[in-house]
Formats: C-alpha cells, sequence, structure tokens
C-alpha cells in the first residue's frame, strides 16, 4: 500500500518532506580575527590619537588653542599656518640643523660599528668579553649625567656652538646599541658562507662587502633608523651646546615660538607636525627590512 501511494502523492504534486536546515557552527578563527582587528584598531588609535590633536591644533588660532573649554574641532580653521612656517628662515635653519647632526651621527656609527661588529663576532682576541661589556656599560650612562663633562671637554676643544660637537656627541651615545645589533647579526652567519668565499678568491675586505653585509641588511637597517631617530629627537645635550639660534636643531628652536612676550601655538604645533614627517618617510621607506631586523633571531 505505501508503494501505490507514494507514486500517488508525486503525482498529484505534493512537495517531498524537507529536512532541517543545517545548524551553522560559529568560527572561533573568524572572531578571533575580527577582535584582534578591532583591538588592533583601538590601540591605533590611542598612538595616533596625540599626532591627530597636533594637526588640528596647528589649524587652529592662538586664541583657539588656549580657549576654555577646548573643542575638538578648531572653530576657524587657518590653512596658512604651515605656509608661515616653512616661510621662517629661523626654521629652516633649525631644520638643516638637525638634518646635518642626524645624518652625519648615523653615518659615522655605521661605518664603525660594522667593523667593530664584525671583529667581535668572528674573531676571538685577547680582552673581546671585556670590550663586549665596555660597550654594554656605555650604553647605560644617560647624556643628561654627562652633559657638564661634555661641555667642558668641548670647551676646551673649541667645538661649543658647531655642528661636530653634536654629531660626535650624538655618534658616541648610539654606537654601542649599533655595535649589539650589528654583532648580532655577523654571528648568527655561518662560518661556511664566509670560508666559500674566500676559496673562490675574495679577500677578506670583499667577503665583508659582498658576502657579509648584504646578509645583515636587517640588522643595518634597524640600527640606521635607531641612530637617526636618536639624533633627530635629542635635547639636553643641543641645549646645552648650541648658543646661535640659526645653528640650533628643531628640537630646541621650536622653543622660540612660545616665549614670555609672545605665544604663537599654531606655528608651534605646525612646526611639530612638519618636524614628524622626514621620520615618518624613512620608516615608510624602509619597513620591511625594520622589522626583519627587529624579529631577526626569534626563530631557529
Amino acid at each position: 500500500m505505501s508503494t501505490t501511494t507514494a507514486p500517488a502523492a508525486r503525482a498529484a504534486g505534493a512537495s517531498p518532506p524537507q529536512s532541517d536546515p543545517p545548524v551553522r557552527t560559529r568560527d572561533p578563527k573568524r572572531r578571533r580575527k575580527i577582535l584582534m582587528a578591532v583591538g588592533g584598531a583601538l590601540v591605533a588609535f590611542v598612538f595616533v590619537a596625540p599626532y591627530l590633536v597636533m594637526v588640528l591644533d596647528s589649524l587652529r588660532t592662538s586664541s583657539d588653542v588656549k580657549s576654555t573649554p577646548p573643542s575638538f574641532l578648531p572653530k576657524v580653521w587657518q590653512w596658512d599656518t604651515y605656509a608661515q612656517v616653512l616661510g621662517d628662515d629661523r626654521f629652516l635653519s633649525w631644520l638643516k640643523t638637525s638634518l646635518i647632526v642626524a645624518t652625519g651621527s648615523t653615518v659615522i656609527v655605521i661605518l664603525v660599528a660594522i667593523p667593530a661588529a664584525y671583529m667581535t663576532s668572528r674573531h676571538r682576541f685577547p680582552g673581546r668579553g671585556a670590550f663586549l661589556l665596555l660597550v654594554l656599560v656605555t650604553q647605560m650612562f644617560a647624556p643628561t649625567s654627562l652633559v657638564v663633562g661634555l661641555y667642558r671637554q668641548f670647551f676646551e676643544l673649541n667645538l661649543i656652538n658647531t655642528y661636530a660637537a653634536l654629531i660626535i656627541t650624538n655618534a658616541a651615545f648610539n654606537l654601542a646599541f649599533a655595535i649589539w645589533i650589528l654583532h648580532g647579526f655577523f654571528a648568527s652567519i655561518p662560518l661556511e658562507v664566509e670560508e666559500a668565499a674566500a676559496l673562490d678568491g675574495a679577500s677578506r675586505w670583499q667577503v665583508l662587502r659582498r658576502v657579509m653585509l648584504p646578509l645583515t641588511l636587517p640588522g643595518l637597517v634597524t640600527a640606521t633608523i635607531f641612530t637617526f631617530i636618536a639624533a633627530w629627537n635629542e635635547y639636553v645635550v643641543a641645549l646645552t651646546l648650541m648658543i646661535d639660534d640659526d645653528k640650533k636643531p628643531l628640537t630646541v628652536g621650536m622653543r622660540a615660538y612660545i616665549t614670555g612676550y609672545e605665544q604663537h601655538w599654531d606655528q608651534l604645533f605646525a612646526a611639530s607636525v612638519i618636524a614628524v614627517v622626514p621620520v615618518v618617510i624613512l620608516f615608510a621607506v624602509i619597513e620591511k627590512h625594520l622589522v626583519g631586523g627587529l624579529t631577526a633571531g626569534s626563530v631557529k
């Protein structure tokens, strides 16, 4: 009887019984990705918020910056502040000094750190451990604690108010970090790579320049960016050693916008935004190598 009713039901146009829709299972990986994205956006906002406020304050008038209660957006948008700052001869002099000091310090650090790190990582010589310990100890001294001695030393050398004083000081305080970074990179390269290049007829200088340096490129980039930023942001030594306004770096010179007689908060914030641009550009150019340098050695 059941065999005859089924065809009859199909012939009458009755739809077959449908099964229950499958229950959707939650994807924990997808939820985790969403939570990580939201958390990353919140962390990024915390770090970007001060720069956003700085940009907005640079577009306000000076009276609007000091208004109480403060407003998030400017009441009057002042777009010519950046033109005023870039047209200020004092600002251009400060920018030139910062570029000269940061670039000169970085070049000296890299040129000295490469042979020092290479020799300490490849050769066992008497006093090697003491040398590395001394390099590490010098990293513990802050420029603030030595600024009086530095002033006396440069005064005796007649280097007060010169670019050379700032370049030498910044190079000295950042050299230890660069040596330790590059020492780890050189030590991580197998010795067989260097021996193979030597068997092919390469001299020690050619091995270093054509084999070792390309393999340690992430370390070189890491040492370069950190040295440049440290020299670019240095304040205490520059405040002590530089006297003429046209030879002061940006970190010291920008104080001239806020004095006891006149206060140009809009120009101060605009100058601060412009001062950040070179570092941001440097980060954007070498970001991939920088990440590789910071994570090198984490996985064997």
